[in-house]
């Protein structure tokens, strides 16, 4: 149990680092919050499968962080699918973690 909440306090933590990296690079360098965003949600999926590394909603995170990380700093012309991929794939995301909850909870 000990185990379980240092790691939630470590994940907390490394997010908290993680933002207030990604404000002091928008605040101090060219490197703006619009590019780098993306880096929070891939700090969050690492926090998340660390903790549990079976969790599907970690992984799908991740990759999504990833993909718009590659989006927004290497193919701006992607630009616009990702005006709509992210919202998508944030309600696939979403009602995936509803059907989970619902399936174990009648189970």
């Amino acid at each position: 149990m000990v185990a379980k909440e240092t790691r939630k306090v470590l994940a907390g933590g490394i997010i908290l680092i993680a933002l207030g990296i990604l404000i002091f690079l928008n605040s101090m360098t060219g490197y703006g919050f619009d590019k780098s965003w993306p880096i929070l949600l891939i700090v969050i999926s690492i926090c998340t499968l660390v903790q549990q590394s079976k969790d599907i909603g970690g992984w799908l995170i991740g990759i999504v962080g990833t993909v718009f990380l590659v989006i927004r700093n290497f193919y701006t012309d992607l630009d616009k699918i990702a005006t709509y991929a992210l919202p998508s794939l944030l309600m696939l995301l979403g009602a995936y973690v509803l059907f989970n909850y619902f399936r174990k909870w009648r189970s």
